[in-house]
């Protein structure tokens, strides 16, 4: 009798139950694992490459690349690959770390073109630096700095800038930061608020700028473009432009570059009787809505103004520029000569297929001043302001970025004054960060390098490929040399003239006034 019951706990009771339950157990372990599988497997891996990702609710690819990523961008693959094979050279403990900071996901065809050529510029001026005679250090590393596509997503792309200022990478400077638009202000802001230098390439907005009555919004910021102020000032006394002579047509409510643009017009004809002409364009002022329309009856009033007005001033971008130039083509009054003279958005007319080149040559031109031009220091050179020899030293780096060891870095263009300025950048980057590097030390002090941009000047110039580098005490270039371009009826453009935002070139000393 015992035997039977043992035998019944342990075959039914026992072992039966016990299987039933690993079973059990084994199928709950299993349907767990699928449910995991399923979520691993419909999990969206929103990385692009090591510290570049996509923000949720964002195809953009953001961040900073430290690798040879491209950011899905053909054009830039050659030069990025170039970056990382000296990037890769540099040994721990000998470098700072410099961030390009350019939209390098933009989908404008135009921004596309200027970003490639910023891009080889400031590489250009890195291997230059790091591969120069005279040993100085320390040597510099570039890593590229993304905020998507419209600049959107640059507070995280700020934080992690911020984090790179310790640990390895020691990174001491920002450039490049690209148009004049409110996400580069806010991101500036915010890089200089946290005490990290930054030099503007390209910016020319008055508001993004410091010593605007008197006052400093961004500490750290060091710009080699001129303002808009100083472009105007230069581009209306090479025209010699007066009040009754000249109209303005403005975009209303404009952003940082139209505006200060259109300020910058407004106060060189103070007094004038002829009421400004206003446009509003759609808000990505890239495309070209119903402004056309707008500019059809701009044009028709202006052959209404009196027959001495010759220049329009036109404060906008480079989309409407082009459609305002279509217009004045067909404008009634083509026998009557007029000149448009605008700032360095002018620029991106010189390649765009939608301009009517035949309007150039119904009695109009077309006049801006760019960033710089590889023309603007080959014949009649200024004795001051810049030099034949320093644009030479350029030219001589990109000869020999076709091939290794310094390149390739794809095709180059320097019309458009893009490379050179981000070159010019660069440099003005090395030459801050090596001479706020104390002796015995390999990296210099964030405070130390802020503190260097109000020593730019006199004999311790920068002297860029686009003019000497000359810094006031807000960081601002001085009498910088402005090249007046016109937009050609055959395709492109060419150079006309230097001029100043002083009237002449500075003196040999280069040295603000107070």
């Amino acid at each position: 009798m015992a035997a039977r019951l043992w035998r019944w706990l342990r075959e039914d009771v026992w072992e039966i139950r016990f299987r039933r339950y690993v079973a059990l157990l084994v199928a709950a372990v299993v349907v767990a694992a699928a449910v995991w599988s399923g979520v691993v497997m419909t999990r969206e891996d929103r990385s692009c490459a090591p510290g570049v990702s996509r923000p949720p609710g964002s195809g953009d690819c953001v961040g900073v690349s430290e690798t040879a990523y491209d950011f899905g961008r053909s054009a830039f693959t050659p030069t990025v690959r170039a970056i990382d094979r000296e990037n890769r050279r540099l040994k721990p403990g000998s470098y700072v770390t410099v961030a390009l900071f350019l939209p390098f996901t933009s989908t404008a065809p135009a921004s596309l073109g200027d970003i490639q050529h910023q891009l080889q510029g400031a590489y250009l001026a890195q291997y230059r630096a790091n591969h120069g005679t005279t040993g100085q250090t320390p040597s510099i590393r570039l890593v590229l700095a993304n905020p998507g596509a419209d600049g959107t997503h640059w507070q995280g792309v700020v934080d992690r800038l911020a984090a790179m200022t310790g640990g390895p990478d020691t990174l001491r400077a920002v450039i490049g930061i690209g148009q004049s638009t409110d996400s580069n202000k806010q991101a500036v802001q915010a890089l200089t608020r946290r005490g990290i230098p930054v030099i503007g390439t390209s910016i020319t907005a008055d508001d993004l700028a410091n010593g605007q009555g008197g006052k400093d919004p961004y500490p750290g910021l060091a710009r080699v473009a001129p303002t808009n102020t100083d472009e105007a000032r230069a581009l209306t006394s090479f025209a010699r432009v007066s009040g009754g002579r000249a109209l303005l047509v403005y975009d209303k409510p404009g952003d940082p570059y139209t505006r200060t643009l259109q300020d910058s017009f407004e106060k060189l004809l103070s007094g004038s009787p002829i009421a400004p002409q206003s446009f509003t364009p759609p808000a990505d002022r890239t495309l070209e809505g119903t402004t056309g329309n707008q500019f059809r009856q701009i044009a028709s009033l202006v052959c209404d103004t009196p027959a001495s007005v010759n220049t329009i001033l036109f404060a906008g971008r480079h989309t409407q520029l082009g459609q305002f130039v279509n217009a004045l083509g067909e404008r009634g009054c083509t026998d009557r000569k007029l000149t448009v003279l605008t700032g360095d958005e002018g620029s991106y007319l010189a390649g765009d297929t939608k301009l009517d080149r035949d309007a150039l040559t119904r009695n109009l031109a077309v006049r801006y001043t760019s960033l710089a031009h590889p023309d603007a220091w080959t014949k009649d050179a200024p004795a001051t302001g810049g030099s034949p020899a320093d644009a030479k030293a350029l030219n001589d780096q990109l000869a020999r970025s076709t091939a290794a060891p310094v390149g390739p870095i794809g095709p180059t263009a320097l019309a458009d004054g893009q490379l050179i300025i981000a070159y010019d950048g660069m440099q003005l980057a090395v030459q801050g960060l090596r001479e706020a590097t104390p002796t015995g030390r390999a990296v210099p002090a964030l405070t130390d390098v802020v503190n260097e941009w109000a020593y730019i000047k006199g004999s311790h110039r920068v002297d860029g490929a686009s003019g000497w580098i000359c810094l006031d005490g807000h960081g601002n270039p001085y009498d910088k040399a402005v090249a007046v371009v016109e937009l050609t009826p055959s395709g492109g453009s060419r150079f006309v003239k230097l001029a100043w935002p002083e009237g002449r070139p500075p003196a040999k000393e280069c040295l603000p006034p107070a």
